[in-house]
């Protein structure tokens, strides 16, 4: 495992030629493309995992974070700050020119000052937040006079995932019921 290029030098492995990389999903697109360069580079037959592994919410959001973030003077994040993909989308704001950026759980989560000078607002949220909150925080923000909504849309998602069998088995049960 490394994190980064400067691990690839220490990386011992029995076959140099039966090398392949997995990146966890929630990870800058950015640094695992830079990283996945340099390994191929030392491990020139190194095997990529299967396109269908990539976590596209995560990607997506941080592609329109990057788009956002130029624009916005505050950005505020919707989620966990045990989550990898929702601190990465705080780290991607401020990286690429927000004034400041905030991750909180929920709404009530928001201060005051930290509207002082304020006046584009960029919302977003990590992979698996519910769409409720993030209407709670739009709600909030029109209170505090930050009603008009646009919202950017960086790329449509239209993958549709199956139901694992042993889920639908207990579905399929239920609905007899």
């Amino acid at each position: 495992m490394v994190d980064g290029i400067d691990g690839i030098p220490d990386i011992k492995v029995p076959d140099e030629n039966k090398v392949a990389w997995l990146s966890q999903t929630t990870l800058s697109v950015d640094e695992t493309l830079i990283t996945v360069a340099a390994l191929k580079k030392r491990f020139p037959n190194l095997i990529d995992p299967p396109s269908d592994d990539i976590c596209y919410a995560t990607q997506n959001r941080q592609v329109a974070i990057k788009d956002i973030a130029p624009q916005a003077d505050l950005v505020l994040i919707v989620g966990s700050k045990n989550s990898s993909n929702s601190v990465r989308l705080v780290e991607v704001a401020l990286e690429y020119g927000a004034k400041a950026a905030y991750l909180i759980d929920y709404a009530a989560e928001v201060k005051d000052e930290w509207f002082d000078s304020v006046g584009i607002i960029g919302v977003s949220s990590g992979a698996s937040v519910p769409e409720i909150l993030v209407q709670d925080l739009l709600k909030d923000l029109a209170v505090r006079g930050y009603s008009d909504v646009e919202t950017i849309t960086a790329t449509e998602e239209h993958l549709l995932f199956a139901i694992p069998q042993e889920l639908r088995k207990e579905l399929k049960a239920a609905q007899k019921q």
